[in-house]
Order: C-alpha cells, then sequence, then structure tokens
C-alpha cells in the first residue's frame, strides 16, 4: 500500500503507522478479557483474530509478546493523561496541587480498566519481566512531572522522578484495592504521600542553603597544605 507522505511502497514511515495501526486494534480486543484471562500469548493469539490480524503482524507489533502488549497500555494511559490535563489549567496551581492532580487523573483515565492495570503490575513485578517494569514506572512519572510543568535538568530531575516513584506505586497499590466511594480514600492516602514529598523536598532545599555556605573542602585543604 502506498505511504501517504511519499506514495512510494512499503516506506518506513508506512510500516511505522501500519505497526502503530496494529496495536491499538489489538489493546482494543484484549481489554474487555483482561481481567478474566490476565495478559497471556493465548488473550493476544484471540485478540489478533479477533481484530482481524495476522500472527506474524500480531508479533512485529509486539516482539516481546505480552510484557509490549502490557508496556503499550501503560504508554497510552500515560498518553490520555497528558490529553486529559491538557485541558485543565495547571499553571494557575502551585506544584504541589500540580502533581497531586496528575497522578490523580493518570488514575482516573483507567478506572474502567482497574483489573487490567492490576495485572499488569502483577507482571511487571516478576523477574522475568526485565526492564519492562522500571522502564514503564519511569515513563509515568516522568509524564506527570513534565505535564506538571517540571523543567529541570540538574540533579533535581532525577530526585524528583525518584522521589514521585516512591509515591506512585505506593498510591497505586492503595488504589487497587480501594472500595471506598468514589476513591476517597486513594486521594487521601495521595495528598499525604504528597505531603511527606513536599516536607522531603523543603528540608532538601534547607540542607543545600546550608552546603553552599560551609567553606570550599578542597579550598581548605590547598590553604594547610601551601601554609607548610
Amino acid at each position: 500500500m502506498p505511504d501517504r507522505m511519499t506514495g512510494r511502497p512499503g516506506t518506513r514511515a508506512g510500516k511505522a503507522g501500519h505497526a502503530e495501526a496494529a496495536r491499538a486494534k489489538l489493546l482494543a480486543a484484549a481489554l474487555p478479557h483482561v481481567a478474566f484471562d490476565g495478559w497471556t500469548p493465548r488473550l493476544m493469539r484471540e485478540a489478533a483474530e479477533a481484530a482481524g490480524i495476522s500472527h506474524n503482524e500480531m508479533r512485529l507489533a509486539f516482539p516481546d509478546g505480552a510484557l509490549d502488549l502490557v508496556d503499550y497500555f501503560l504508554a497510552d494511559g500515560d498518553r490520555r493523561m497528558e490529553e486529559a490535563l491538557a485541558a485543565e489549567d495547571l499553571a494557575a496551581m502551585k506544584v504541589r496541587a500540580r502533581i497531586t492532580r496528575a497522578v490523580r487523573v493518570r488514575l482516573e483515565v483507567d478506572v474502567a480498566n482497574r483489573e487490567a492495570v492490576r495485572r499488569a503490575v502483577t507482571l511487571l513485578a516478576l523477574p522475568t519481566s526485565g526492564v519492562h517494569g522500571p522502564r514503564a514506572l519511569y515513563r509515568t512519572v516522568d509524564a506527570i512531572w513534565r505535564a506538571a510543568g517540571d523543567t529541570s535538568t540538574d540533579f533535581n530531575f532525577y530526585t524528583k522522578r525518584a522521589t514521585l516513584a516512591g509515591v506512585w506505586s505506593a498510591v497505586t497499590l492503595h488504589w487497587l484495592s480501594d472500595h471506598s466511594d468514589g476513591f476517597a480514600d486513594t486521594w487521601a492516602f495521595l495528598d499525604r504521600r504528597i505531603e511527606d514529598v513536599m516536607r522531603f523536598e523543603k528540608a532538601k532545599a534547607s540542607l543545600l542553603g546550608v552546603m553552599e555556605k560551609l567553606p570550599d573542602p578542597f579550598a581548605l585543604l590547598g590553604r594547610l597544605r601551601y601554609r607548610e
């Protein structure tokens, strides 16, 4: 089929677009059955058949099988969160409110897929999942910080994401077992965890301020050396 951009058959853009379409169709066909079947090779085969996708197309779309499908599902959740937050005026909020809102929206976009999220978390926790779990976790917390307007590139870039990774993991597990009305218990839990992060950030800022006022240890050693 000719590529829409170049008109030539078999171009890289055309193949990429075809693979993306296959991934989206497979996920849509799989989601209604994940709660019962889990993220398994069987689920993928049945989803491919329901979506009219050949076995070869399925393997091209998800070379690592179910793990790739889970990764795609979680990345799609990040994308839907970003779209939802783009319609909100986060710039008018303080950083704490932005992060709280972003975490909440990221969970809310998958309310209908909560069992699929549970199955995904369980699968990614297995040693056989390799780097898929950490990679998905990093991508989500990075998307949350970016949606909140973070532009840091220094050491803070990594500490912010490492801290939020702990918060996100804890809040997600709480949400998966929450049976309160409107997930009220989860949102209260989230507020407490964000408060912990804010206290950490204030303590870190204070410590850095103190350290900046301390004399340079290498300069002190140099003066002592040449004093002899």
